[in-house]
């Protein structure tokens, strides 16, 4: 009985490198109930990618080649996402100092919990989350982690598509200078986004391996780094407050000296009253229409007085929590490393973390201080008050759309996955499979994007389910059976810190999921403006 368990467990090591936290291969554990046979642990173990052959026993047998640096790009290609459209919103309805406190305070758990699932991968030498779950919990756990991977990656698909839809006509528009948008099939986001989808997001999709798009994800980051340097420029040149002859102006904000002296006090007025930031808010000073907004105090439109701390609430955590989950993509990524170890990974994780966390601050401090309250949930939308044909706009819209478009792939890739794990785990690689699967979500997600209601609502559901589980629960609870008793009892420090992180994640699913369903029965839902 000894050999083949022997056996088993060192194939089970990942790439023949980073031994740290192993058991003696020798030494049956705890754990080792859960293991069955040599062929089911083939099966089961098998790689993220094809094997090749090798003289050293290696985890999928597969020699990764990816960089440093290409991992960075793909890691914080697969954090960014329309995600930083809507930071700006959740600053407006938080405040500045709660909402620097959420961002840090999700920075900081999203990159413990990917701590835990590298330890976790170090232990039995499983370079996928699905594989994971299974270790951990057998098939349940792994069709559990499977489903959650494929709601969320869906869920962030759907929300790259709609900014496509949404904002491709928009482009066009302006850059055909037409002043109301025609009935042509080319300003029809439904026909733009399919058509979108099967000529550039298809062929990425189409990919064998993940870090064939490495170079894709550097050129994503450098569209988000230009929209960024967009947002912090109009700061600086768009007044506050939008009056309503400045919403129909062309960008020469030099026409403002020649306003009538009524108008002039009027607009102080108004910046007194709209053009102040808040530091630390509960939801009592958001704008109760997209063309107005309340004064200081007031309450939000639809809410009573007990309601107005929770109206808004209910989306603001869901949408910054949902900023930050990467976790599908952090195995896939770890197995295609060059050299690979746990320490690399987690520097991998850290700096793609810290650098979207300065992003995101950024954009969503420039953003507010912009619009402050009036603030729409998609930042961009918020441009057109000011000027529907700027240039600057139009080129900060063609950047993201490009961002956006380019992450599709990354995302995909995990889902694709995990519906292979859950339907088709005895089987070996078929191109055939592949691309069917790929075109079989790709049309899936465009039929949901095209009956989608508004971003906001995506964010809201998709973050207060999937994305607890992938931070928090999951890699806790895993972390928790993986782990071997002989190593680190069930009553020590790090375990015990495991589980209340799988609480707070129960926790704050909980607490999303009942302020939304609150949200829609008391009908107060709003989201920042129309799309």
């Amino acid at each position: 009985m000894e050999a083949p368990l022997q056996t088993e467990m060192v194939e089970l090591v990942p790439n023949g490198k980073h031994l740290e936290g192993l058991l003696p291969v020798t030494t049956p554990t705890a754990g080792n109930q859960r293991v069955e046979g040599p062929g089911r642990s083939c099966v089961e173990g098998e790689g993220f990618l094809p094997k090749r052959p090798s003289k050293e026993p290696h985890f999928t047998d597969f020699e990764g080649k990816t960089s440093f640096g290409m991992s960075v790009f793909n890691l914080s290609n697969a954090i960014m996402g329309s995600g930083i459209l809507g930071l700006a919103y959740a600053m407006a309805n938080t405040g500045i100092i709660l909402f620097l406190f959420l961002l840090t305070a999700v920075a900081l758990l999203s990159s413990y919990s990917i701590h835990l699932l590298l330890k976790s991968s170090g232990i039995v030498g499983i370079r996928a989350y699905e594989q994971l779950g299974y270790r951990a919990f057998g098939t349940p756990g792994k069709l559990a982690a499977a489903l959650a991977i494929a709601l969320q990656n869906i869920g962030a698909m759907s929300s790259y598509l709609y900014i496509i839809k949404s904002e491709l006509p928009l482009v066009i528009q302006t850059f055909l200078n037409l002043e109301e948008r025609t009935s042509d099939w080319y300003m029809n986001g439904n026909y733009l986004v399919v058509l979108v989808s099967v000529i550039v997001i298809l062929p990425l999709a189409l990919m064998r391996q993940l870090g064939y798009l490495g170079y894709s994800s550097g050129f994503s980051l450098s569209c988000m780094v230009f929209f960024l340097i967009a947002v912090i420029y109009k700061k600086f040149h768009v007044p506050c407050p939008l009056s309503p002859s400045l919403a129909n102006m062309t960008g020469n904000f030099s026409l403002v000296e020649v306003i009538k002296e009524e108008a002039r006090l009027q607009v102080e007025t108004e910046a007194a009253a709209f053009c102040t930031p808040n530091y630390f808010t509960l939801n009592t000073q958001v704008a109760t229409d997209q063309g107005g907004g309340s004064g200081p105090g007031e309450r939000v439109r639809g809410c009573s007085d007990t309601e107005s701390l929770f109206c808004q609430t209910a989306y603001t955590i869901p949408i910054m929590a949902f900023a930050f989950v990467c976790h599908p993509e952090v195995l896939p990524i770890y197995t295609e490393l060059k050299d690979p170890s746990k320490r690399k990974m987690q520097h991998i994780s850290n700096l793609s973390i810290a650098v979207m966390y300065v992003m995101y601050f950024l954009a969503a401090l420039f953003g507010y201080l912009t619009f402050y309250d009036r603030v729409e949930s998609e930042l961009l939308h918020t441009y057109n008050k000011v000027d529907p044909f700027d240039v600057l706009i139009l080129c900060v819209r063609v950047a993201v759309l490009t961002a956006v478009t380019l992450t599709v792939p990354i995302v995909l890739f995990p889902v694709r996955r995990a519906l292979q794990q859950m339907l088709f785990q005895d089987r070996e690689f078929s191109w055939l499979r592949h691309v069917l699967i790929a075109v079989g979500l790709l049309t899936c997600i465009n039929l949901l994007v095209i009956f989608a209601p508004n971003i906001l609502g995506i964010f809201g559901v998709i973050g207060a389910t999937s994305a607890p589980c992938l931070i928090f629960i999951f890699p806790a609870i895993f972390y928790f059976r993986i782990m071997p008793t002989e190593k680190e009892p069930a009553r020590s420090t790090p375990k015990i810190l495991a589980l209340c992180f799988a609480a707070l994640g129960l926790l704050l699913m909980t607490m999303s999921l009942s302020f939304i369903i609150i949200d829609w029965i008391s009908g107060t839902s709003r989201h920042g403006g129309s799309h």
